[in-house]
């Protein structure tokens, strides 16, 4: 298995961009379950098992949470 590159280290100025990204997303309306399936998304295209479970995960719990399964 191939070990993953830290972009942080490799690429600081595009690890910066990626950060403003997600942040301006964060705070930009977009509906969280959206936004996750969003990232899902791009974790399928970069093949992250990891990234694509947390994702799903994530988007799972923000239904539950809308629908009030959650107490």
């Amino acid at each position: 298995m191939e070990s993953r590159i830290n972009v942080s280290k490799v690429d600081h100025k595009a690890y910066e961009a990626m950060i403003g990204l997600e942040k301006y997303l964060a705070q930009s309306g977009l509906d969280k379950i959206l936004y996750e399936l969003i990232k899902t998304r791009a974790s399928q295209i970069n093949g992250c098992a990891y990234c694509i479970n947390m994702h799903t995960r994530d988007a799972r719990n923000w239904v539950k949470l809308r629908n009030g399964y959650f107490y």
